[in-house]
């Protein structure tokens, strides 16, 4: 209000009423100055201000709740659906956590305190991004492990090398996947697609099940895909056919093997919540968005130039 020369928290026109609520942005601190007067410092940026920044998330007054479809959309980032939270004392693992959405997710849950694992099968580039990270806010907790998903004697690894921290497990996150990838076999004999994408990632659920459900309430996440629907796991007689989900060279097809894949990530999640959300810890599948440019497409040139031609109408990292 310029005549008042104060916050005019009324519309005038609606009648509506806003309020400052909620803590201070991330990197935002409060102090007080030596007149007594409050001042707010901005570590990220390196600057003050006597302006409190939560007047950029002002909410109504008696609002009507908003539900998430209304609230967030295709622009909002973790960042922003983040805001306000804290984590602190939360652990979290994310698999394939060094770049793409896996990194995007670890950043953000780190940013608000939460302790994070990044499951990565190149233990340089996990580093790279922890080091990514802690160059953001030098207080983050964050940590790169070794997961190779292709190989089950690495996930058991890596479940013992987590066990032994003696920490608890507030949320999996099984994000790691390849898309495209050709024809090959694993150390285990199952085919790459399949073993990585989706029982790698069931073998660790199954030797982490114990502490999640020690850490109750718990959450396991499974990034999966849309593309789920364009296949089936089942014979002429409608039976599961093991033969669709690991198949021989001859009968492979790249995409075909990721939305199985994919398939198997929404079944896994679904009777894996049935059993343990009685329990305390519940599971979720996940449609990250079909307009999202990630690198998952690297195996092929054929998809990389794909990726590339609709990159522009992609929502980016």
């Amino acid at each position: 209000s310029h005549l008042e020369e104060k916050t005019q928290w009324e519309h005038p026109k609606s009648g509506k009423r806003k309020r400052v609520a909620g803590g201070l942005p991330y990197g935002w601190e409060q102090e007080t100055d030596e007149n007594g007067q409050v001042y707010f410092v901005d570590h990220i940026n390196k600057r003050t201000t006597y302006l409190d920044p939560r007047l950029a998330f002002t909410v109504e007054d008696n609002p009507v709740k908003p539900t998430t479809r209304q609230k967030y959309d295709g622009n909002s980032t973790a960042m922003e659906i983040l805001q306000g939270r804290d984590l602190s004392g939360k652990v979290v693992i994310i698999t394939g956590a060094n770049s793409g959405i896996g990194f995007e997710t670890a950043k953000s849950l780190a940013l608000h305190g939460a302790y994070v694992i990044l499951a990565c099968r190149n233990t340089s580039r996990g580093n790279d991004a922890v080091q990514r990270i802690l160059a953001e806010w030098h207080k983050a907790k964050v940590e790169a492990m070794t997961l190779d998903l292709a190989s089950l004697q690495s996930v058991q690894r890596f479940a013992e090398a987590f066990k032994s921290k003696n920490v608890p497990l507030h949320a999996l996150i099984c994000n790691a996947a390849v898309f495209g990838a050709p024809w090959c076999l694993t150390e285990d004999g199952l085919e790459s697609t399949f073993q990585v994408n989706h029982l790698g990632h069931f073998y660790l659920v199954q030797l982490l099940e114990d502490v999640l459900r020690r850490s109750s309430p718990a959450r396991v996440v499974m990034v999966s895909s849309e593309s789920h629907r364009f296949t089936d796991i089942k014979d002429s007689s409608g039976k599961l056919d093991f033969s669709l989900l690991s198949p021989s060279k001859k009968e492979y097809w790249a995409m075909l093997a990721y939305n199985r894949s994919k398939l198997c990530n929404i079944l896994f999640s679904n009777e894996l919540n049935r059993r343990l959300s009685s329990h305390g810890v519940t599971s979720n599948s996940v449609h990250p968005g079909n307009m999202m440019y990630s690198s998952i497409h690297r195996n092929w040139w054929v998809y990389t130039l794909l990726f590339t031609l609709a990159r522009p109408f992609t929502k980016s990292m």
